[in-house]
């Protein structure tokens, strides 16, 4: 490294409470790994915060350096855009802090925690904060700057729609408040916008009563009777209460204990539920659920709300190589039932996943321009989750993944902005309506108008 560089970064360390990496030191290779095992760069420097200051410090140095900028929360997104080439890593994931305040059930996060932090937490009140996401290691802020939607959500609204305020560092170096009172431009455009306006070093959300126990598990279906049953499932969900939560994910099946082991590999539908109510009224909603069709196995009571939270987290664990292609889907009709099946058929590797949450309920009831989460109308996403191990198979996993997208691409209509992988700019716009993307343009000008946040889906000043 340049003699001139040594000093600058010197002085950068000299005033950064937390740890400052560069290539060679003994935790460099761990720290910059993320989520996503398709990635695999190597900053210039690696800043992991410890505090807002910290943020503050990073983000005048990567200014002032002109270095390209990848934050990292939970480091849990597909698109790898956690950690860049020769820039600056900004890592939050020292900075978990959450704080519950049970009287007015609100809490206050720092921007590095994750879900599984906030749900233990939360859980200490009989608490939780509703669109907190399915799987316990996703980081808190990714999540929620693109929308974030979970169990509870049809019920309780996403997790922007329970967004009180938020503390952002912004691209000229200043620390502010985002809400309804203070810089509400800046609020709304964190709320669906992603990272494209500062870096959010701490989240108040309100919180909503759950558990300790919800009535909850998975109805386990043959393949062989995934048309019909998708073909019940689409309308069947649609007729529930917001207070019960039914999805589908389409994939080989794992060895799960109260499934034969002679199902342990095979496509299946698996159908998780969570009902929000008394357990004898969810088993009558869950029950033509368990009659539509042929089930392997089912795992089905009272469970506790946090190991139901981090209940699929052995599923998607950290080092794989995931890639994502996804849709909002208008309706299920007959024609994308059949194509979701025929794909479903090849499968290029067993940890593979096509998620179909449904969705509705409390989101779908505020207004479209609350917030800059545009596509609150559709009632199904199609969330095509290619997951391997082995560099090899990149090619087909990519064609497969690409072709089944392409053939669904008549029964979509946009796209969640968390579930896109590396595509473009065309495609980040087709997570918002035209009037909520000029929107969120205006605000990037103002918030950030050289775009040192681009590490992300990136919306440009212009």
């Amino acid at each position: 490294m340049k003699q001139l560089e040594r000093v600058k970064i010197d002085e950068f360390k000299a005033h950064f409470r937390g740890d400052v990496l560069l290539p060679g030191d003994a935790d460099y290779d761990d720290v910059r790994k993320i989520w996503n095992g398709m990635f695999d760069r190597r900053p210039a420097i690696i800043a992991r915060c410890v505090g807002t200051s910290d943020v503050l410090n990073a983000v005048n140095f990567a200014r002032v350096n002109n270095l390209l900028v990848a934050v990292k929360g939970g480091g849990h997104n597909s698109a790898g855009n956690a950690v860049c080439d020769d820039g600056i890593m900004i890592d939050l994931s020292l900075m978990r802090r959450v704080n519950v305040h049970p009287k007015k059930k609100t809490l206050r996060v720092d921007g590095g925690a994750l879900l599984g932090d906030m749900d233990y937490e939360t859980q200490l009140h009989g608490l939780a904060v509703s669109g907190g996401g399915i799987v316990s290691h996703t980081g808190v802020g990714g999540l929620t700057l693109g929308g974030g939607f979970g169990w509870i959500s049809r019920k309780h609204g996403l997790a922007i729609d329970n967004l009180i305020s938020a503390e952002v560092v912004t691209a000229d170096g200043k620390l502010v408040t985002a809400s309804a009172d203070e810089n509400p431009d800046l609020f709304w455009g964190i709320r669906g916008g992603g990272g494209n306006f500062g870096i959010v070093t701490s989240f108040e959300f309100n919180c909503v009563a759950i558990g300790p126990e919800v009535y909850s598990g998975l109805i386990v279906k043959k393949f062989e009777d995934a048309k019909a049953y998708m073909q019940f499932h689409r309308e069947y969900v649609r007729s529930l209460p917001d207070d019960m939560t039914a999805w589908m994910v389409v994939r080989h099946a794992p060895p799960l204990p109260f499934l034969p082991k002679g199902v342990h590999g095979k496509m299946v539908v698996v159908v998780p539920f969570v009902w929000l109510g008394d357990e004898a009224r969810g088993a009558q909603l869950v029950q033509p659920i368990r009659e539509a069709t042929t089930s392997h196995g089912e795992a089905i009571g009272m469970n506790p709300w946090v190991g139901w939270q981090s209940g699929f987290d052995g599923l998607v664990e950290h080092g794989a190589r995931n890639y994502w292609k996804s849709h909002h889907v208008k309706e299920l009709s007959d024609d994308c039932i059949d194509r979701i099946v025929e794909f479903a058929e090849t499968m290029p590797s067993d940890e593979i996943e096509v998620f179909i949450p449904h969705m509705e309920g409390a989101p779908s009831r505020v207004p479209d321009n609350t917030t800059a989460f545009a596509h609150r109308k559709t009632p199904f996403v199609l969330n095509i989750h290619t997951r391997w191990r082995n560099a090899s198979d990149d090619e087909r996993c990519l064609a497969w993944a690409r072709d089944f997208h392409r053939a669904t691409e008549p029964f979509a209509q946009g796209v969640y902005v968390n579930f896109l992988s590396d595509e473009g700019e065309d495609r980040v716009k087709e997570a918002y309506t035209q009037e909520v993307w000029d929107r969120l343009v205006q605000v990037k000008k103002k918030y950030d108008p050289n775009n040192l946040f681009r590490m992300n889906q990136n919306i440009k000043p212009v």
